[in-house]
């Protein structure tokens, strides 16, 4: 599905709304300034409350990012778009929910 390409000062919530950023290797190909994310890099997650009942809790840590854009490659990595679909991850790797992003740079379209 086309959408805005997706870039490292974007904002990109958990489901339970904390901020998470992505740290990309990408330093050549910018959009609005800043480098665009790809399938590759790491999102993570600081902060997040959420927690279960029981002895644990389960805080999102990172996203993984699972459908990236089909036809968009950054360094010979598939690029990230706004409507790219990813989970939110616990340290124990249990999904939480899916990322929302919903400010993002709107000029450059992939698909």
């Amino acid at each position: 599905m086309p959408g805005p390409l997706f870039h490292v000062g974007n904002t990109t919530l958990c489901p339970h709304g904390v901020p998470a950023q992505t740290i990309s290797s990408n330093a050549r190909v910018l959009v609005s300034g800043m480098p665009v994310a790809t399938i590759a890099d790491t999102t993570l997650v600081t902060g997040c409350p959420f927690t279960v009942p029981g002895p644990k809790p389960q805080p999102c840590v990172r996203v993984q990012w699972l459908v990236p854009a089909a036809r968009v490659l950054v360094n010979g990595q598939p690029a990230l778009l706004q409507t790219s679909a990813g989970l939110c991850l616990s340290a124990d790797q249990i999904p939480n929910g899916p990322p929302m992003v919903p400010v993002n740079q709107a000029r450059v379209i992939g698909t």
